[in-house]
């Protein structure tokens, strides 16, 4: 049974630990809207959808040319000689049995006449000069086969199967797929409104003179990116100062209309950390310690009496995507109806010495690619500065070296989250 993050105190928590507990902030998913079909990318299903009809939804032709039925022995088995007996174009149905012996020119995706169950493409196909065009002689006959360039009726689905479970995130396949079922409005989860912002006196934004001891804004708009990938919408709050006061005001703000509050630095034991210090005061303190790098420190809990998750994220910038990745989107799953899982891994040889130390994580910013052979490879990026932002524009996974390892050297395998393509 996975205890509540509330039931944790400060112990050290490993980074899975962690991803059980934060889930438990999320007391039930948000509700179902119906929606146009063309503003559902991103969305996730509250139910599953079956199809009310086959897909394709007649037999049809694959190639343009002509349908016939082709004998499977016996007389005619070998016929080049085809008399025609009409067309059937694409968007046409003809309800009219073609004759034994006779075929009828069709067109891609025209629906096969009744008494026809091969198509012979256009190419192996040639006319008489010295004849009426009514007839086609078929090239090498002995060389078709039985149903040939014929697309089945619910060949890609069935009526009546399941064409996506429920909690499917709809993607452009996706997309495609309900719409070739003919559903011009959908069911999906309600978009997770999220409150996102940074703090601290020294966090300036873009655009803005930058002060001598001050730095830009990153975090934010990293959040930003990261959220609308996940198909949230976002609640951009600005920047907080270094104020008790300004701060609690902001949380219980936030927490009035949203779903999820997101905030970047000032979650540490510092002087100027008031984050921590609105959070108790405001709401509820979970965890705060999770062992990892780069990720430390962090903060959770709940806001008010709406009971609003929180989570209080690092202030450098790598540790914010790292975090963020290993447990903000486990709690917009959540949201959404799913069950917490753990991000996509996959299994890679190391190119280069990987340092780690036993009992925290380490996420190490790397590179894959696959050798000649197929065997999937990875390397560092370099440097691995929790400030070191330009090592996640170059890098294209995670490599997470577990709290059971001292690091690895070349040859080794390790395992990898993927950056692109997230689930």
């Amino acid at each position: 049974m996975t205890l509540s993050c509330f039931d944790l105190g400060e112990q050290m928590l490993s980074v899975d630990e962690a991803r059980q507990a934060l889930a438990t902030l999320i007391k039930h998913p948000l509700g179902s809207e119906q929606i146009p079909l063309a503003q559902a990318h991103g969305r996730r299903l509250t139910a599953s959808v079956q199809a009310p009809i086959n897909v394709p939804q007649n037999t049809n032709a694959a190639m343009d040319g002509v349908a016939l039925a082709l004998p499977r022995e016996g007389v005619g088995a070998k016929q080049n000689h085809w008399p025609l007996a009409g067309e059937v174009l694409a968007g046409q149905y003809r309800r009219e049995r073609v004759p034994a012996g006779y075929c009828v020119r069709i067109t891609t995706g025209a629906p096969l006449p009744p008494g026809t169950d091969t198509v012979v493409m256009s190419e192996q196909l040639r006319e008489p000069l010295d004849e009426q065009p009514a007839h086609v002689i078929i090239e090498s006959p002995e060389l078709l086969k039985h149903g040939q360039h014929v697309r089945q009726a619910g060949e890609d689905i069935a009526i009546g199967d399941t064409a996506l479970p429920e909690g499917a995130r709809l993607d452009a396949a996706s997309l495609g797929l309900l719409a070739s079922l003919g559903y011009a409005e959908i069911n999906v989860y309600q978009r997770p409104k999220v409150a996102i912002f940074s703090t601290g006196n020294e966090v300036t934004a873009p655009g803005e003179p930058l002060p001598q001891a001050g730095i830009y804004d990153a975090n934010r708009f990293t959040l930003i990116g990261l959220l609308t990938e996940q198909g949230a919408e976002v609640i951009d709050l600005g920047i907080l100062p270094d104020d008790l006061v300004a701060t609690k005001m902001a949380l219980e703000q936030a927490a009035q209309k949203s779903d999820l509050v997101i905030t970047s630095g000032g979650v540490s034991v510092g002087q100027a950390d008031f984050t921590r210090a609105a959070l108790e005061q405001l709401g509820r303190l979970a965890f705060w310690r999770v062992a990892l790098r780069p990720g430390r420190p962090m903060v959770c809990g709940w806001l008010g009496e709406t009971h609003t998750p929180f989570v209080g994220l690092p202030g450098n910038p790598v540790a914010v995507m790292v975090t963020f990745l290993q447990f903000v989107t486990p709690l917009l799953d959540r949201l959404q109806g799913q069950s917490v899982a753990p991000p996509q891994r996959l299994n890679a040889v190391a190119d280069n010495t990987l340092k780690s130390r036993f009992k925290r994580t380490d996420f190490i910013r790397g590179v894959y690619h696959t050798d000649e052979q197929g065997q999937l490879h990875v390397r560092s990026t370099g440097a691995q500065g929790s400030g070191i932002l330009t090592s996640m524009v170059a890098a294209n996974c995670l490599i997470e070296l577990a709290d059971d390892q001292d690091g690895a050297q070349p040859g080794e395998v390790v395992s990898i989250q993927p950056l692109t393509g997230w689930r």
